[in-house]
């Protein structure tokens, strides 16, 4: 049957909150819990024995609320005659076409002007009467004003508040919880990778500073070397025509700085509008003071200790961008054969994805030759060798009589040699040897002392040594030097070849392996300390297979290459001694010195070549962008001075960010945290997964799927959407294709989702499993779903009026069933979602809160207590409303770390409790397990009422019943005793809605109805609707044997996955539970359908 159950999502299925209206309350179900109350059996108060206030009158209904209601019905009147005129009107002239809808949808929105917050920055919120026309629905932008700058002017986020850590050093008894973030890159604007990890080191810093911890969350940039100076040269050139040599570095780096400031104010001005609680009095930037005295300290202390060295060495060469590039600044693009692809400042597109073969002469034989093959044909000129195996029979003469080959356009002569590199099944199995431009090639001319011979300019032109090509462009000597070999007879053939072409992430350009002399950190010795931290459970890291990944690189790790060729960044604090009357060569690392000042640096000179006269000339290159990154935990806490918060707050607690850095930041932050302070630099690592759109591709900006998070917190219009497309770099063909997405994703724009419903949403895909395939109607949901705790608190407090709560939370053990049940909910629930935080199920977390909110709270406990509201005792009205009040604030708060606007919004619009001087719900007490709340007894009464009305609710749902008779049978005696106490019928009506006119209750023992549809709760009892004459049975029948096959199916399919090889293993607790609760529901829908067969099989006979 159809069954009302908030959905989960799990790595591979779309998912989104459930958000159906309750049902509403019917004017019987009122008078049945009335009458029902002063024999109720569980608690439930009875009238004038125990309240104090039966002697009160009344409360008569003021004109002011008889007007409001008056105005209601008018306006329902009105509403149903208009849709009523409207159906009228789709028969006679067709449907109105979109643009009439969306005309008229706007022209409804535009009713109220701009929304302007009237409370001066800084200050506590000014609470506006929810009767108030912005306040009177949920309106993101309404809500989340105002309360950052005041939870940041208060110091909220801050260690020290509350006396969590003193000035001598002592924090909280509960402990320290620090994050620091991943630095943004400060070059542009943050994206929604950005917003998943805010949202999920934000929700854990929340939920321990309510936990009484002292918690920091480290704000801050990186200067992102590589990219800025990129944008920045971009930049200047398009306005100016201008070269970063024609300003000279002095005044590139402060026109950089000045760029920098203003894209900096951008980037916290989105941390601050997703709610990130950050200590901005900490903040920090890359190359501030103390970051760079941090860099420059741990270069030379590394220097002196021999982990850093000069060499010259093959490195990631961009041309483009002239500079040499890590790893992680690559991309490799993967052909399936020849492939035309555009490369920077050449007009024609150029060949990839073939492999050239073609032949040397051996030099002393005419008619001798040995063919090799090559996907880089303009490599040839740099060849200095060529390799062979040396047991192949068909090369062992020339191996024997110690052969060369003859270059065909360079004076050169190419040895033969031979290594058991080479496979001779590969090719022909004569393999090409071009040391410097090679990492394959590197190693093999290494081994056999062969010339590294350079041939191309660091502009990507030729050198001297490409002889009569010289000056040329590379890819255009692809072209000639092919050409020429076929002049001379020498090419043999061209074939397509898969392969791998290295891009610079940044300009597009092919990168080149260029021999350069650079700055390297030995990486070995660091690595194992660094392995065995994780492997002794120092520091976890979570997914397991994060942690699999980890040890693969560390255990192959390389050595790291650590210059750039920039401007932009901490300058290489080492020097070059040129000796007077020396010829010296800067490759050589002994001719180097390296300093914390220059001063240092010349009396380390001086004590290393004594009694001669030098001069020193620093390095120009910059250090990687990773090097100041990988000292981001300690550095930002002081190191390398000794301060309060690196003694107080070191190490920190957890590093969350995507895996896809872990080798090339995480990995590092651990090496040089363990080798410089002895520590581990965090306790823990979570790897989120990564965002894709809801097409599951990565996120790109040809493709026009990349969603700035200020889009969809505020919304934006398709027309904006396309024109933010056409400020960027895109090609025409990037541009149309980017447009054509956008108009099939958001057809109507993205609508204002808010801060709150984005963070609970991203929250809610961490599921710990493969990537995210992000959806914005995802995200709507989560909005309705803050629109459903608006009104429901807004409701609560309608009812509490002058009410003043318990001092503590407490139990007066007069309460009724329904309360027992939900302050059972409360303390269970409390238990869950803590559990579940501390097991970093994020995704599953965001499922406690929701259901408590919407389902328990919402849907059943404030539907069951309308009545008693209305026209109860006072001792029940009292009872309710502490219960209420309890239910409510408890809800807020459990929701807080993930919604921290809403709940703050409505938190300080309920009453305080007697002596409760909390200033901020960012600083109230978490949820916690009570056990004195804890009734199984009352869950296992009240929520087989629940089930039994929500199987009315979707019998009468799904056969479009109204007024509807229904039959509820015991399936054995203890169910049909709670079923026919006193409060059980009336509470079973409230939660069922008014579609039910009659509901009968059946003994195990009674004969079951015919002719209804059925729906079975659990083992214990069976509901039967009444559905004879009011259904096509044929129809029905059809519908239900094909609901049937899908529910099997879906069992089927539920047996698979937890019969799956290691599931009990490796899944955890929270998706098995899930899983199973799957299972167990679709086998309740099948039975529910083959029960309602019968039963119309049956009716066809009568």
């Amino acid at each position: 049957m159809a069954l009302n159950a908030a959905s989960h999502n799990i790595p591979g299925e779309k998912t989104g909150p459930i958000t159906a209206p309750p049902p509403e309350l019917g004017v019987d179900s009122k008078k049945d819990i009335l009458a029902a109350a002063s024999a109720d059996r569980t608690g439930q108060n009875i009238p004038g024995r125990d309240g104090g206030e039966q002697n009160k009158e009344k409360k008569v209904k003021s004109e002011k609320e008889l007007e409001k209601e008056r105005k209601k019905a008018e306006k329902d009147a009105k509403f149903k005659a208009k849709k009523a005129a409207q159906e009228a009107a789709k028969k006679d002239s067709g449907n109105s076409t979109p643009k009439e809808k969306v005309g008229k949808k706007k022209k409804e929105e535009d009713v109220l002007p701009e929304y302007v917050e009237e409370t001066p920055v800084g200050e506590k919120k000014i609470l506006k009467s929810l009767d108030d026309a912005y306040h009177k629905a949920y309106i993101p932008k309404v809500v989340e004003s105002a309360w950052y700058d005041w939870w940041e002017k208060e110091g909220f986020f801050r260690p020290e508040y509350g006396g969590r850590l003193t000035s001598d050093g002592k924090i909280s008894e509960k402990g320290k919880f620090v994050i620091p973030i991943p630095p943004p890159n400060v070059t542009g604007k943050l994206h929604c990778g950005h917003a998943l990890a805010t949202a999920l080191q934000d929700l854990l810093i929340r939920w321990h500073r309510m936990q009484g911890y002292t918690t920091l969350y480290v704000p801050g940039c990186d200067h992102a070397g590589i990219s800025t100076q990129s944008v920045v040269e971009n930049m200047l050139w398009r306005r100016n025509k201008q070269t970063r040599y024609d300003l000279g570095r002095e005044k590139f780096l402060e026109t950089t700085m000045d760029w920098k400031n203003e894209y900096h104010a951008n980037i916290n001005r989105v941390l601050k509008r997703m709610g990130g609680s950050f200590d901005w009095t900490r903040e920090a930037f890359t190359m501030d003071e103390n970051l760079s005295v941090a860099v420059t300290e741990v270069f030379c202390r590394m220097h002196e200790e021999g982990l850093i060295y000069r060499s010259n060495r093959l490195v990631n060469w961009c041309t483009k961008l002239n500079t040499a590039l890590s790893n992680l600044e690559v991309s490799q693009k993967e052909l399936a054969g020849r492939t035309l692809l555009d490369v920077p400042n050449y007009d024609r597109k150029v060949e990839f994805g073939v492999i050239t073969y073609f032949k040397y002469p051996i030099d002393g034989s005419e008619n001798e030759f040995i063919e090799v093959a090559t996907t880089r044909p303009e490599t040839m000129l740099g060849d200095t060798a060529i390799a062979v195996h040396p047991e192949d029979p068909r090369y062992k003469h020339l191996l024997e009589k110690k052969a060369k080959a003859r270059h065909p356009f360079i004076d050169r002569l190419l040895p033969i040699v031979g290594d058991t590199y080479v496979e001779q099944e590969f090719g022909t199995g004569a393999v090409k040897i071009t040391p410097a431009h090679d990492p394959n090639d590197f190693a093999l001319g290494q081994r056999h002392n062969l010339d590294f011979i350079n041939i191309l300019n660091d502009d990507g032109t030729l050198n001297h040594n490409a002889g009569p090509f010289e000056g040329q462009k590379r890819f255009d000597v692809r072209y000639s030097v092919t050409e020429e070999l076929t002049n001379l007879g020498l090419f043999v053939k061209k074939e397509d070849n898969p392969m791998k072409v290295p891009l610079c992430l940044k300009s597009k350009d092919v990168i080149e392996p260029l021999m350069k002399p650079q700055w390297w950190m030995s990486m070995k010795q660091l690595a194992e300390p660094a392995i065995k931290a994780v492997r002794d459970g120092e520091i976890t890291i979570t997914p397991a297979t994060s942690e699999k990944i980890y040890y693969h690189w560390m255990e192959n790790i390389n050595d790291w290459c650590l210059s750039r060729q920039l401007w932009w960044g901490h300058q290489v604090p080492a020097y070059f001694v040129k000796i007077e009357g020396e010829k010296g060569d800067t490759t050589d690392n002994e001719l180097w010195v390296t300093g914390r000042t220059e001063d240092q640096a010349r009396q380390k000179a001086e004590a290393k070549f004594p009694g001669k006269k030098f001069t020193l000339k620093r390095d120009e290159d910059v250090l990687d962008t990773w090097f100041s990154s990988g000292l981001w935990p300690f550095s930002t806490l002081g190191w390398p001075k000794d301060t309060l918060d690196l003694n107080s707050l070191f190490p920190t607690s957890v590093l969350e960010t995507g895996w896809d850095i872990l080798f090339f930041w995480v990995a590092r932050m651990i090496m040089f945290s363990l080798h410089l302070t002895g520590k581990v630099p965090f306790k823990e690592v979570y790897c989120h997964s990564l965002i894709r759109d809801s097409e599951g591709r990565k996120m790109s900006k040809s493709l026009g799927n990349v969603i700035d998070p200020i889009d969809i917190m505020e919304g934006i219009t398709l027309q904006q959407l396309n024109d933010k497309l056409k400020v960027g770099n895109l090609d025409p063909k990037e541009l149309k294709t980017a447009e054509k997405y956008q108009k099939t994703a958001f057809p109507q724009g993205i609508p204002e989702c808010g801060a709150d419903a984005l963070r609970m949403a991203l929250i809610g895909y961490t599921t710990g499993g493969g990537d995210i395939s992000f959806d914005v109607a995802v995200i709507h949901g989560y909005r309705r779903f803050c629109n459903k705790i608006y009104q429901a608190t807004k409701y609560v407090l309608g009812r509490l009026g002058n009410f003043t709560p318990r001092a503590t939370i407490t139990k007066s053990n007069k309460e009724s069933l329904p309360e027992r049940w939900i302050l059972h909910k409360l303390s269970t629930s409390s238990k869950l979602i803590n559990e579940r935080l501390s097991q970093r199920e994020f995704s599953n977390s965001t499922q406690v809160a929701y259901r408590y909110f919407y389902e328990f709270l919402c849907d059943t406990y404030i539907e069951n207590s309308k009545a008693i509201f209305d026209e109860g005792t006072p001792e029940e009205k009292e009872s309710a409303k502490q219960t209420l009040y309890t239910a409510i604030e408890g809800g807020l708060t459990m929701i807080h770390p993930f919604m921290p606007f809403l709940t703050e919004e409505l938190w300080q619009r309920l009453p305080r409790r007697e002596g409760d001087k909390t200033a901020s719900i960012t600083v109230a007490a978490y949820p916690e397990y009570r056990p004195e709340f804890d009734n199984p007894a009352a869950e296992a009464e009240y929520e087989l009422l629940v089930g039994v009305s929500k199987g009315l609710r979707s019998l009468t749902s799904e056969y479009s019943i109204k007024n509807g008779n229904a039959f509820i049978q015991a399936l054995d005696a203890s169910t049909h005793s709670v079923l026919t106490s006193a409060t059980s019928l009336p509470s079973i009506r409230a939660l069922s809605g008014k579609t039910i006119s009659d509901v009968s209750i059946l003994s195990p023992s009674d004969p079951a109805p015919t002719g209804c549809a059925v729906y079975t709760v659990g083992a214990s009892a069976t509901v039967f609707l009444d559905i004879k004459g009011r259904v096509d049975i044929d129809k029905e029948i059809t519908k239900a044997k094909d609901r049937l096959r899908k529910a099997n199916e879906v069992v089927q399919k539920q047996k698979k996955i937890l019969g799956m090889e290691d599931f009990e293993e490796k899944v955890s607790e929270a998706i098995k539970e899930m899983e199973r609760e799957k299972l167990k529901a679709a086998e309740t829908e099948g039975r529910n359908w083959e029960m309602s067969i019968n039963q119309f099989e049956r009716l066809k006979i009568e």
